[in-house]
């Protein structure tokens, strides 16, 4: 006769038992550290996004009643000439931002060499960037004012004082004034970014490339840009959409006066001295979709024009190849013609 063995019935466990587990523990622990930043992010972004979204249907003030307009804010915002005509001040910013990462690579460049005193230089060029931008843009008011430090040093240097162009007044030349101070702000943060992209590759292929008589210039060229094609692509991408929204250097500056005043400047003009909060809201959104249309295309641009960087031969070298080869093979054809 067989032994019967009587097998206890599992016991199911109870949510106060799993939660005194280690898994529990692990997942109390994963939702406490999400729970505040994602209330942040909450209440300060996504919250205040779909309220500017609502607002841009109404006709409103800050205070009193709201009455609904449908998409007549939008409509005001393609209509109204000052809206648009400040999109073209932005081009002065973007020529900035070309500049400054053009400078930034320089200067990266120079001190991924180990250059004498690069320590220092470094932190001097990354200052700029920690002062906040309501200082600088106070700086940069004594610095174009007129007789001040810009003006002092010029004739200082022999410049007639009537030669000297008004930088803020002059309509030919203050928008590239503000862009000039932008630069001077940001130019130290690229270069760390690409400085620190810099170090990440591998020395070795210096001491080859001196070996074979390559000079700094080819250094930089097939070794350094190459390597760093990304982080490049990257700043172009974000300098170039910041550039839609300058904000700090016009309005502390000049406060959108004498033709400086950049989109982000006349949307701060029609909320908050106007009180055409929904006519403000609706601009928000629209400059929110040119961002991305812009964003789209720059990524666009890149992808057609560069590789991703996991092949050895870029999308243009390849297209470049492929035409010579068409080429060949007609002239083949023509020659057994």
């Amino acid at each position: 006769m067989s032994n019967q063995v009587s097998v206890a019935p599992k016991k199911k466990k109870s949510f106060m038992d799993w939660l005194k587990s280690r898994k529990g523990q692990k997942w109390v622990v994963i939702i406490t550290f999400m729970f505040v930043p994602l209330l942040l992010l909450m209440v300060f972004t996504y919250i205040p996004f779909f309220k500017m979204v609502q607002f841009s249907f109404y006709k409103m003030k800050y205070i009193g009643p709201r009455t609904f307009v449908g998409l007549k804010n939008y409509i005001d915002v393609f209509q109204r000439s000052e809206c648009f005509k400040s999109l073209g001040v932005s081009v002065y910013y973007m020529g900035g931002a070309v500049i400054q990462l053009a400078l930034a690579l320089f200067f990266a460049t120079l001190m991924v060499f180990k250059t004498k005193g690069s320590g220092f230089f470094k932190g001097a060029m990354f200052f700029p960037y920690l002062i906040c931008g309501i200082a600088v843009g106070f700086i940069f008011k004594f610095f174009y004012a007129r007789g001040f430090v810009l003006d002092s040093i010029l004739q200082m240097l022999g410049m007639d004082p009537e030669n000297i162009p008004y930088w803020l007044q002059d309509k030919s030349i203050n928008n590239i004034s503000l862009a000039a101070t932008s630069v001077w702000r940001y130019t130290g943060q690229n270069m760390v970014l690409f400085l620190g992209a810099m170090m990440s590759v591998d020395n070795d292929l210096y001491e080859a490339a001196s070996l074979d008589g390559a000079n700094k210039w080819h250094q930089f060229r097939y070794i350094i840009l190459p390597s760093i094609k990304s982080i490049v692509v990257l700043n172009l991408i974000l300098s170039i959409s910041g550039s839609l929204s300058a904000f700090e250097p016009p309005y502390v500056i000049t406060n959108g006066t004498m033709g400086t005043g950049t989109y982000f400047v006349i949307m701060n003009r029609l909320a908050h001295e106007n009180q055409k909060v929904g006519l403000a809201c609706a601009m928000a959104i629209v400059l929110l979709a040119i961002i991305i249309v812009c964003t789209i295309a720059q990524k666009l641009f890149f992808a057609y024009v560069f590789d991703d960087g996991t092949s050895d031969e870029s999308k243009a070298a390849i297209r470049k190849r492929k035409k010579a080869e068409k080429a060949a093979r007609k002239a083949m054809k023509g020659g057994r013609a």
